[in-house]
């Protein structure tokens, strides 16, 4: 295909002039010596304003376009300061290692100048050697770090190996790239500064903070929750900018036999055309992709279309990589400095090169589908045109409503505003987790509340469990374990998954459990840097999962089902004729499926069921809406059963979740894993005659939840109406992808249903309704109002799938249902206490819930039965013998 003819619309920003000011009259003429000497006679006006507002001991986030001389912005005042306090120490915090390594090579430069008798720095990562870091903490300036450096190895020592004469020098912390630290990672984040600005309290010093943040819409509310203290703004951009070129590339259409619209060709194949034009033309380029299946996908087929067009000559295939987490730091730094040196001519990457990470001269970026938030377009972008050549963007719309929103409203995308970055330092599991830590640094005290919200009543529940003591007023650790590094920053799931290729026994890859349920099952075809490999066994109990090459055609995609529980309503309103309501859930994800889907073509292949689901069970924050009794009763009339009774299909409850959890992210800073949008499961129900209420929860994908579900609730009246103009703005007839999910749901219906949330209006005239619906999306092997009568037969069940519980659900022989109560009859009060402990509790109703048509909401009791002579009879024995412990 050309792409030329795919183009539905081009826009130039013109060449920008540099606005400059004159050296500041404080900044020493050692430094402007060296400025100078470098070519710089004059400071853009940013660089400038920044400096002076840095001298009256603001704290400050820059937030200039790409390419505009950040690291100036922050390195000018913390170089004067060094310059005239050789004491004085900086330290320089990065997202990521790379990013850190990469800047440390912009301020040698500085060192050279200077010499290392009046400036140090150094680079202090988990990479770093003793002897380096032993050099780096005695005489380093600037010290270039990450937060996980920060959290395990700055605050927990910072009473020795020469971190407290750090820290009580510490004169300025500069956080580079802040818009990235939100969602689980700038909770941590936020967190690690409480504990941060503890210490410098502790060693009496009061750093100044300069950030600096792409365009969002909230940067000084961010920069003040991550680092607690008041900020200003510097925006006013005085660099100059090449003539940049932006064109939204729109893939065919694709077109059934009936003349009917049915999709677009996928994104992935239409980068896969583009880039081996952009190698053959000797383009330098960075192509994103919005997830690493789909960047392995298009290095795949890349490389795959070079090789065939090359067949009689030599290949282009090597002259592009891959570029994603998985990757070893090892094999990153090589692809980049096979980038600068020329030897690559383009990566296809994740967002881990939307950084500033320095891979030379780009001319060109292919956006491989809106990356989901303006902030991340424009960083992508900026990329591109650095050296001040001009640069070409490629967006292609991927058939999701963001993009074809753009596609009709390109405005949006160029000339709002940018969203805002959302975090919750509250979070009770991220905050208890860091009150642990910081106990470990300093003792707390109660005064300690100002910093950790809950700390009153974290404080007991840590003493009971023996990891506080008192120590007349103060609580100390007591704890055998390293608080500090009993989690993750990057989210809050600790724990880990290795995929291990068995033929070497070496490692391919590492990921959190959510990941590693939908990416590595048995089954799953898993790609890294453009190699397939089938995973054959994924080992709970090790956490590991075991591998061999593959060289089949296809790639897999998991199928998932979502049962959600309400534990307890926090807030609601009333919102036009539904209830809005906003509290705390319980999330049951079971990955049961998978579908294989081909190389090049993407068609579906067939679907493979699990031989064990595999279950994760969480607690989080949700938004609930309750759905219109018309509405639902309706919807239920137009569900159809598949031939096997495995599938529901028209089912629209689907395609009002969509559109709802598409304008939730637009109007949020969110991306597709950080929020979940689900019906209850008794949406689809079989009765005509059940009344129970229908819920649409709008859920946080994080354990404990991260804010995003809270802001939902917040603007539910603009959700609504965004996804209401969403779908009645989708060019296409009568429903596809882009706007409701799927082609063969009604997009009448489903506007009809989100018009409906609003007010009361009449179904669509001439709708074929069924008498009845189906009882559930994935037909249940057992009916819950008959458990009574087959419980033994459904025990037996349960051990022959393996679930976990089945041996102790097989020693009740008796249960009781009452409505949505289902009630265990057991033989002692132990069983009866074990039982009843919240995460058993949990997990039995989850089985039962995952096993039979359980009504939404299930409760679960339990109740002694009477004593029988054989239970006396253990009794006695166990008191005779063990008198101290029986009653």
């Amino acid at each position: 295909m050309n792409i030329d003819d795919l183009i539905i619309y081009n826009k130039t920003i013109p060449k920008r002039e540099a606005k400059y000011a004159d050296f500041p009259s404080n900044l020493s003429q050692e430094l402007c010596g060296y400025l100078s000497e470098k070519g710089i006679d004059k400071l853009y006006c940013h660089q400038a304003e920044m400096f002076e507002k840095s001298m009256e001991r603001n704290n400050i986030v820059i937030t200039t376009s790409t390419a505009s001389g950040k690291t100036l912005s922050f390195l000018l005042p913390v170089i004067n300061e060094i310059l005239s306090n050789p004491l004085a120490r900086a330290v320089f915090i990065y997202p990521t290692k790379a990013l850190a390594s990469d800047q440390y090579r912009a301020i040698l430069p500085y060192l050279e100048y200077f010499g290392d008798n009046r400036i140090s720095a150094g680079v202090y990562d988990g990479d770093t050697t003793v002897n380096e870091r032993s050099r780096i903490r005695k005489n380093a300036n600037i010290i270039l770090t990450n937060p996980e450096m920060i959290n395990a190895a700055f605050l927990p020592n910072h009473s020795k190996f020469g971190f407290d004469f750090i820290f009580s020098n510490l004169k300025y912390v500069v956080i580079d790239e802040l818009h990235t630290y939100r969602g689980a990672f700038g909770s941590h984040v936020a967190n690690v500064f409480r504990r941060l600005g503890r210490i410098c309290r502790y060693y009496n010093s009061s750093p100044q903070y300069l950030c600096s943040s792409a365009t969002i819409a909230n940067p000084v509310e961010l920069a003040e929750e991550i680092c607690g203290q008041k900020f200003i703004r510097v925006d006013k951009d005085g660099s100059p900018a090449a003539k940049r070129k932006y064109m939204l590339v729109q893939p065919p259409k694709i077109m059934g036999n009936d003349k009917k619209y049915y999709g677009q060709v996928q994104t992935t194949t239409v980068a896969a055309d583009l880039i081996p034009d952009l190698v053959e033309n000797d383009n330098s380029f960075i192509a994103f992709a919005k997830s690493r299946r789909n960047v392995e996908v298009v290095l795949k087929e890349s490389r795959d279309k070079l090789e065939t067009e090359n067949f009689f000559g030599a290949s282009l295939a090597d002259k592009i990589s891959g570029y994603r987490g998985g990757y070893t730091p090892l094999e990153r730094k090589e692809i980049e400095n096979k980038m600068i040196t020329g030897v690559l001519r383009g990566l296809i990457s994740t967002n881990a090169l939307e950084l500033g990470i320095d891979i030379g001269k780009i001319d060109t970026t292919v956006i491989v589908g809106y990356p989901g938030t303006r902030a991340s377009f424009w960083q992508q972008t900026g990329r591109a045109g650095r050296s001040g050549s001009e640069c070409t963007n490629y967006l292609i719309l991927d058939g999701l409503p963001f993009d074809q929103y753009i596609g009709v409203n390109p405005d949006w995308l160029f000339k709002s505003g940018s969203e805002n970055a959302v975090i919750d330092k509250n979070n009770l599991l991220i905050e208890l987790a860091h009150i642990r830590a910081a106990a470990a640094e300093i003792p707390l005290t109660l005064d300690d509340i100002s910093i950790f919200p809950d700390l009153g009543e974290t404080i007991p529940v840590l003493i009971r469990a023996k990891e506080l003591i008192n120590q007349s007023g103060k609580f100390a650790w007591s704890g055998n374990s390293f608080p500090a590094g009993d989690f993750s920053l990057r989210n809050i799931d600790k724990f880990r998954y290795k995929l291990i290729n068995k033929e070497n026994n070496k490692e391919v890859t590492e990921m959190d459990e959510m990941q590693a349920f939908r990416e590595i099952h048995n089954g799953a075809i898993y790609m890294h840097d453009g190699i397939q490999y089938q995973v054959i066994k994924l080992d709970l109990e090790s956490k590991t999962a075991f591998c061999i090459p593959f060289n089949g055609n296809y790639y897999t995609m998991p199928g998932a089902n979502t049962d959600i529980r309400i534990i307890q309503g926090n807030k609601e309103m009333e919102y036009s004729r539904v209830k809005v309501a906003f509290g705390d859930v319980n999330v049951n994800e079971v990955v049961y499926m998978y579908k294989k889907l081909q190389f090049h073509n993407h068609q579906n292949l067939g679907f493979e069921h699990l031989e064990k689901p595999l279950s994760k069970d969480f607690d989080t924050e949700s938004t609930w809406i309750r759905i219109p009794d018309n509405v639902v009763m309706v919807y239920r009339r137009l569900l159809q059963e598949s031939q096997n009774g495995m599938i529901i299909r028209n089912n629209h409850f689907e395609g009002l979740c969509y559109a709802v959890k598409n304008a939730a992210m637009m109007s949020t800073m969110t991306e597709q894993e950080d929020m979940g949008v689900v019906m209850s499961n008794n949406a689809i129900e079989i009765s005509e005659n059940f009344n129970d209420e229908v819920y649409m929860f709008v859920y946080d994908k994080y354990i404990g939840g991260l804010g995003y579900a809270e802001k939902v609730f917040d603007l539910t009246a603009q959700i609504v109406e965004a996804a209401i103009k969403m779908v009645g703005g989708c060019k296409c007839e009568g429903g596809c992808a882009a706007c409701i999910g799927d082609y063969k749901l009604d997009k009448a219906m489903v506007l009809w249903g989100l018009k409906n949330l609003l007010e009361e209006i009449e179904a669509p005239k001439g709708i074929k309704l069924i008498e009845y619906a189906p009882s559930t999306f994935i037909k249940k092997q057992f009916q819950f109002n008959e458990l009574k009568e087959k419980w033994q037969e459904f025990c037996e069940y349960m051990q022959e799938n393996g679930d976990s519980f089945a041996k102790f659900l097989s020693t009740i022989t008796e249960v009781e249902i009452d409505n949505r109560t289902l009630t265990l009859v057991l033989q002692n009060a132990f069983y009866k206490e074990w039982a009843m402990e919240e995460t058993n509790r949990k997990s039995i109703i989850n089985i039962i819930s995952f096993h039979t048509d359980a009504p939404s909401g299930l409760q679960l009791k339990v109740r002694l039965e009477d004593t029988a002579d054989d239970r006396k009879n253990v009794k006695n024995k166990l008191q005779r013998r063990y008198e101290d412990l029986v009653e």
